[in-house]
């Protein structure tokens, strides 16, 4: 995630402890966040501007694995890092001039995303896509659709939280005097369980997919989104990057990968009980709770191998690692245009869909990186991206 979301600081020099791993992370997650939106608008389940889904079972396979792993971990993660470095950001501004930073870096992109650049995205859709011969001035006439934060929901919801976390500022301190060991395994598996039961609950009014308009908020994730936030505050107050062990990131790496291997049953069990997928994902009932639980122990166990293991292995830098984490935010704020030309440029061959992904994924990761590289020389834009 950028600079300007998750550090105040490059990641690096946060307590004279050295954390390009954490830069090196964002990356990989931002470049995640390319993918699971290219998969989706080639058949993996989930919501997009524009889709084109292919009905090759041994594609929508692969694809719907793909984005089941990477949500469970993905955004909840950039939310974690949102956390820990909110922490050390707002005791050394203070709440005045913290508000007035977040409210700038968070408040003018989501302005810009929902009255420029979401009306444009949705007429390149409904222009080129649905091939309706309309001007872009025509079409805006008719637009009635001018709340949309589209990729942006994630700033819209760390600006929440972000105001939530000034108002309970003084509380969190209170509540949390006592230092805090750096969890051990079962304290991070134990969390995750209760986060999945968690989730388990609030999926039973609001499921995965209902999404409450015109923020864009999921519901059905915000247990685990919200949870990761307090926990990377409370990282940030204990040093518990610091102290998070190897032992312990192997440790996650093994659970991470058995769980990995447990997906599969999901799949046999909706078969030979033929039961509606939509039991996964939400309501009172037995499957909707195990994958909830199954959901959050990957998710947390993969959380914590990227950490532990990242801090031993890719604590790191070059100065091609440094210029992609720089744009990142940029990247992850316009990677739908990207995504979205390549699409429709490609909407007229003659191919699988499966196999079309094929090419557009690596093109979206590049023409993403090389628009936000653009859009980081234009005047003005560094003091906010």
């Amino acid at each position: 995630m950028p600079a300007s979301l998750t550090s105040p600081l490059p990641a690096q020099r946060l307590n004279d402890e050295k954390l390009f791993y954490v830069d090196n992370i964002r990356i990989v997650l931002t470049i995640l966040v390319i993918l699971h939106h290219a998969y989706i608008t080639y058949g993996a389940p989930g919501g997009w501007y524009y889709k084109e889904p292919t009905t090759n079972i041994a594609a929508l396979i692969p694809l719907t694995l793909f984005v089941s792993i990477n949500q469970s971990f993905f955004m909840g993660f950039f939310f974690l890092l949102a956390g820990f470095f909110s922490y050390s950001s707002y005791h050394r501004k203070g709440t005045q001039k913290f508000i007035t930073d977040r409210v700038t870096r968070l408040g003018i992109p989501l302005i810009f995303y929902s009255f420029i650049f979401s009306p444009f995205l949705s007429f390149l859709v409904y222009r080129f896509g649905k091939e309706q011969p309309i001007s872009y001035y025509q079409y805006l006439a008719t637009f009635d659709d001018w709340i949309d934060f589209g990729v942006l929901w994630f700033v819209a919801a760390l600006l929440l939280f972000t105001i939530v976390y000034v108002m309970c500022g003084k509380l969190f301190i209170k509540w949390t005097k006592k230092q805090l060991p750096a969890p051990t395994i079962k304290t991070i598996m134990l969390t995750a369980l209760i986060v999945g039961i968690l989730s388990f609950i609030v999926r039973t009014i609001f499921p995965v997919g209902w999404v409450l308009k015109p923020l864009g908020f999921q519901l059905g994730y915000f247990s685990q989104y919200v949870s990761l936030f307090i926990i990377g505050l409370l990282a940030a107050k204990n040093q518990w990057l610091k102290h998070l062990t190897y032992k312990t990131g192997k440790q996650a790496l093994k659970i991470a990968l058995l769980l990995f291997l447990f997906f599969p049953v999901f799949y046999v069990i909706k078969t030979k009980l033929n039961i509606p997928i939509e039991w996964y994902s939400g309501g009172f009932n037995v499957f909707s709770l195990l994958y909830a639980i199954w959901e959050q122990c990957i998710g947390f166990a993969i959380i914590t191998a990227f950490l532990a293991i990242g801090k031993q292995r890719w604590n790191t830098s070059s100065y091609l690692l440094s210029y992609m984490s720089r744009r990142a935010f940029a990247v992850y704020i316009f990677h739908p245009v990207v995504l979205i030309a390549l699409a429709l440029i490609l909407r007229n061959w003659i191919a699988d869909p499966a196999l079309k992904l094929l090419l557009v994924a690596p093109l979206a990761v590049i023409g993403s990186f090389v628009l936000g590289a653009i859009v980081l020389w234009l005047p003005g834009t560094k003091r906010i991206i």
